[in-house]
């Protein structure tokens, strides 16, 4: 089975971009983040159209997240993280396919930092390792993949000196994720290719695809069922050079 994550930046902008991925991939699970689109304006019937049943959790011009099967309809078994039932963000969603479930998740990016942004993605990462201790312990294969706005290591981002800082990669956001990942959990593209500079993320400016000065910052995290069956782990840096994409590059990873 081949699982891919694509923050796609905006769902309908780059819809043709999207469907173009889809069709040369074929990935069987699809995880997007940043769709910016509220649930209505999800783009159900192109997808449907391109052989993907689909799940969303859309909001008007921020996060937004949904889960495609490619020739099958994921069965919803979450929308939305537990823990605050106040959050208002569409950050999660999550769906069983083929036995596996499969959590779809956008953390918050939380600059500037230190700030209360800064403070809303430090309580979003608790939350999500509080309820990941519980899905860890369930007797199936579960992922959870996604955005996760952190670079785990120096070796995840092209000038570490220049990112010491930064909300993606405070000493507390990486202690975040080290923790979760010590739940049992297996980084499946670190875990494949450990010394490896390996980027998801490119910005805009300053020609930093082409400078290759990229950061890795979607993750697939694998329960020990799952990561048992894992094959490989590919990003498909080609896609962020194509015409209107996105500023990350889809990332899919292939298991048993």
């Amino acid at each position: 089975m081949k699982l891919a994550t694509y923050n796609v930046n905006g769902i309908n902008g780059r819809l043709d971009v999207l469907l173009r991925w889809l069709g040369e991939a074929a990935p069987d699970v699809v995880c997007l983040q940043e769709l910016k689109a509220s649930d209505n304006k999800f783009p159900r019937r192109e997808i449907e159209n391109a052989g993907y049943g689909a799940i969303w959790h859309g909001q008007k011009s921020w996060n937004g997240v949904a889960i495609l099967a490619r020739g099958d309809v994921p069965i919803e078994t979450r929308r939305g993280l537990p823990g605050d039932p106040d959050d208002s963000h569409s950050r999660y969603i999550e769906a069983a396919i083929n036995g596996i479930l499969i959590g779809c998740l956008y953390l918050p990016n939380g600059n500037p930092a230190p700030g209360p942004t800064f403070d809303y993605k430090l309580r979003w990462f608790d939350r999500l390792r509080d309820y990941a201790a519980e899905l860890i312990e369930l007797e199936v294969p579960v992922a959870l993949i996604g955005d996760f706005n952190v670079m785990p290591s120096d070796l995840d981002v092209y000038k570490p000196e220049r990112w010491r800082d930064d909300a993606l990669f405070r000493p507390e956001v990486k202690a975040a994720y080290s923790s979760l990942v010590d739940q049992g959990w297996t980084d499946a593209v670190r875990h494949l290719h450990p010394n490896e500079r390996i980027y998801t993320f490119w910005k805009y400016f300053r020609n930093a695809f082409a400078r290759d000065a990229g950061l890795r910052i979607d993750h697939f995290l694998l329960s020990p069922k799952l990561a048992a069956g894992l094959k490989r782990a590919k990003v498909d840096k080609a896609v962020r050079g194509w015409d209107r994409t996105s500023d990350h590059a889809p990332v899919w990873i292939e298991v048993s």
